[in-house]
């Protein structure tokens, strides 16, 4: 796009950088797959950069700050929520795209709409809501259905390609993404929980530091900045050797270490799922009364595909804890007499 100077748009030079900076395996905004919807391009900035944009501003990115991480309703300040997880992934995943000179803004928009799709609670509203539906639920496939249906009024966001596919393959137990960016996600995510879980466990008094297995300690080092940075390394040295998104053997088997080690002590423990059946009678209950009275579902959630069930997930999954603890109370429990007079 061109204005009335005869000047290239801030678009188009950008594009025109990104041929001459970027590695050539690196995925260009220029040659982007497009989008379901086509629009008009921005003269200011590039596809992903609009949908970076686009994903910053949703509602369900803000509802992120108050959806659990690993620990439910924490009283310290500093235990990660479903936000500043995003955020630490964002940070890894920039660092890696930015040494291996890829497309940082759509590594950051993959990044950052990710776990759209997280539900209340963590991990265990996937256990509630397969139950409920009767099939697998899948936090990635869930954050696709949010940028796609519910977003916008029901609109959806109309993200390119590039992004759709990032956001739905970040989980290890997907399909590899298509573009490299992607792929750097997809490792950024593994990265960031791990280490920042084992923070908050030690933070929470659930483990002790010098617990953590000898091996990973040897290898990654004793601190979470050392550890962050040991992988951060290795992923951006062996990709460089190969020209392609990579982690060492030996670094991939560390971590499954660690992995392991964090579900045995940590996201299995009776200090974690302590309060997680209550969680899960939660969810339970709010899809179950909301599937028997579809008319206090939104409008943008109901105008989204699928039958009913499905519908009643869309809306109770993208609840934040504290509005489906209220919700519940709202439903379920009775309120005194007089209390709704203020009196």
């Amino acid at each position: 796009m061109r204005g009335a100077s005869g000047l290239t748009s801030v678009r188009e030079e950008t594009e025109r950088l990104e041929e001459e900076v970027l590695a050539p395996w690196a995925t260009r905004a220029r040659e982007s797959r497009g989008r379901k919807r086509p629009e008009a391009e921005c003269d200011l900035r590039t596809c992903f950069q609009r949908d970076r944009d686009r994903i910053l501003h949703s509602k369900a990115f803000r509802r992120l700050k108050h959806k659990t991480q690993v620990f439910l309703s924490p009283a310290g300040d500093h235990f990660r929520v479903r936000l500043t997880h995003t955020l630490e992934v964002a940070q890894v995943a920039r660092t890696i795209a930015r040494a291996l000179r890829l497309n940082e803004d759509l590594t950051e928009a993959i990044a950052l709409g990710h776990d759209l799709g997280h539900t209340p609670f963590g991990h265990v509203g996937e256990d509630a809501f397969s139950s409920f539906l009767g099939e697998p639920f899948h936090h990635s496939e869930q954050s696709l259905r949010v940028v796609e249906y519910v977003e916008r009024g029901g609109e959806g966001l109309n993200l390119t390609e590039e992004v759709l596919d990032g956001i739905l393959n970040h989980s290890w137990e997907r399909p590899e993404p298509f573009t490299p960016e992607g792929k750097v996600v997809r490792l950024a995510d593994r990265i960031a929980y791990l280490n920042h879980d084992l923070d908050d466990a030690v933070r929470a008094g659930v483990l002790e530091a010098r617990e953590v297995p000898r091996e990973v300690l040897e290898y990654l080092g004793a601190t979470h900045g050392q550890r962050i940075d040991s992988l951060v390394r290795d992923v951006v040295n062996e990709s460089r050797a190969r020209a392609e998104v990579a982690m060492s053997q030996a670094a991939l088997e560390v971590m499954d270490r660690l992995r392991a080690f964090m579900f045995e002590r940590v996201y299995l423990s009776p200090e974690v799922r302590g309060e997680q059946e209550k969680a899960i009678h939660i969810l339970t209950a709010l899809a179950a009364w909301h599937l028997e009275h579809p008319e206090a579902l939104p409008p943008e959630v109901l105008r989204a595909p699928g039958g009913l069930k499905r519908k009643v997930v869309d809306y109770v999954a993208g609840m934040t804890d504290r509005f489906a603890i209220r919700r519940y109370l709202e439903i379920f429990v009775p309120n005194g007499w007089g209390s709704r007079l203020g009196r």
